[in-house]
């Protein structure tokens, strides 16, 4: 299957009278899944017994992650013949022409050890990060996986994802806000969490434009709130999931997201080992541009791009998911990890290659573009020109430390945390502006136009 990116190399049975077939081997039962993963240095896993049960299927994508490989499900061949390709089959894509590059087996077999046996708390665990990072890390043989989250609608799908039912009468789900300090200290009292995973975040930049109180007391207090919890009660690792649009921020979204690993880097001398990570856009995520690329063109709509020359990062989930678990591994004192990722992918061409790849002609792709909204670059940087960037002993990873922060960084923050909380939005923004030099906030009134007019479509 070299032309889907695949070389397989054998199959695994539980019927052990079948023999070879397309000239690969039978390389053993199922069970031995873990084993063989390791033996033959596997990538990828592909599971094709559409009739096998849920919870097998679990037990197959647990031993795959503890064994650092991926999963990938072949569609049934009924299910296939009954329908055209849909788009929403994102199964079937070659992730690395949208990419743009090949797809980074970040995750190595040591990492595991960062989180077996430990408590492992997770927060946002219900988002697309979360929930991936908590089915990676339940195969890794936690003693506990805490799973936050604030909406109990996604703790319902997690939990029905991970166990097969979700009768949400376990500890193991939390529901709490973590802008609540109380609750928060509690539960790190209670739970003295080993690991902490700290995922949840306000994230849709224009939103976050029209409520930029709310981003701080989300992406900026309440990552304040866990840093300090998980200081004070002596957790061993804590790794604050970031944004590239941290680097250089011109977005509400950019500037809390700094704020939040700057919160981290002033506790780089304590004996919890703090880190963040940096991420791309992530393909296929929850309310990511794929979802809605693939949502536009099934029902026949325009496709929006804000401008036709706009550039963004891309990674799989797997590769972040990777990358988070990595840099656990690899934390020593506040520094932020960064995957590379090649060169930017321009929307328009992610756009083309995505709808060659179901098939759809450039005559049934209309693409109208909307102009780039309040914040957004034109083009993403991984790092901002203020850090020192420095490789790790990963050859896919790069780290950055950013310079010394102010003395007064904790009194402005504090400014910034009363400013929000009496949601004065014009105090908020001059804080952002005062504590980051770097944070180039447009103008209020700026129109939203682009440079210069273009056509629809390709």
């Amino acid at each position: 299957m070299p032309e889907f990116g695949i070389r397989p190399i054998g199959f695994l049975d539980d019927n052990p009278a079948k023999g070879p077939a397309l000239g690969l081997p039978v390389l053993g039962r199922i069970s031995d899944l873990r084993r063989i993963a390791v033996e033959h240095g596997v990538d990828v896993v592909i599971v094709a017994i559409p009739s096998l049960p849920a919870a097998r299927i679990r037990l197959l994508a647990e031993a795959a992650s503890a064994a650092g490989v991926a999963v990938r499900y072949l569609p049934s061949f009924v299910a296939a013949l009954e329908r055209d390709a849909r788009v929403s089959d994102l199964r079937r894509l070659r992730v690395d022409r949208l990419l743009g590059r090949e797809e980074v087996h970040v995750m190595r077999m040591n990492s595991r050890e960062v989180v077996e046996g430990k408590r492992v708390l997770v927060t946002g665990a219900g988002g697309s990060i979360g929930s991936e990072l908590c089915r990676q890390i339940n195969g890794f043989d936690p003693s506990a996986l805490y799973m936050l989250d604030h909406d109990e609608s996604n703790l319902h799908r997690l939990q029905m994802q991970l166990h097969g039912e979700a009768l949400l009468d376990t500890d193991d789900l939390i529901m709490a806000d973590i802008r609540d300090r109380e609750r928060i200290d509690q539960l790190f009292e209670d739970l003295h969490p080993q690991v902490v995973f700290h995922a949840a975040a306000h994230k849709h930049l224009p939103l976050l434009e029209h409520n930029p109180c709310e981003g701080v007391k989300s992406n900026v207090l309440g990552t304040k709130t866990l840093v300090e919890a998980a200081d004070r009660t002596g957790a061993e690792r804590f790794i604050l999931i970031s944004t590239d649009k941290a680097a250089d921020p011109t977005s509400i979204l950019g500037a809390t997201k700094r704020l939040a690993e700057m919160i981290v880097q002033a506790h780089r001398s304590r004996p919890t080992r703090f880190a963040s990570v940096r991420f791309g856009n992530v393909l296929g995520s929850r309310g990511s541009f794929l979802s809605i690329l693939s949502e536009q063109m099934e029902n026949g709509d325009e496709v929006t791009v804000t401008h036709p020359e706009v550039t963004r990062f891309f990674m799989t989930v797997e590769e972040a998911v990777g990358l988070v678990i990595e840099a656990a591994s690899m934390a020593e004192s506040g520094e932020t990890f960064v995957l590379d990722m090649g060169e930017p992918v321009r929307i328009v061409d992610l756009v083309r290659n995505y709808a060659e790849q179901v098939h759809f002609g450039e005559q049934d792709v209309r693409i109208r573009f909307t102009g780039l909204r309040r914040g957004e670059k034109l083009n993403e940087a991984l790092f901002s020109e203020r850090e020192e960037r420095f490789a790790t002993d990963h050859p896919k990873i790069w780290a950055t430390r950013s310079r010394p922060l102010a003395d007064d960084f904790e009194f402005r923050l504090e400014d910034l945390f009363v400013a929000a909380q009496a949601n004065r939005r014009d105090a908020v923004l001059s804080c952002l502006s005062t504590i980051l030099p770097e944070y180039t906030a447009p103008p209020a009134d700026e129109p939203v136009v682009l440079d210069a007019p273009y056509p629809d479509g390709f």
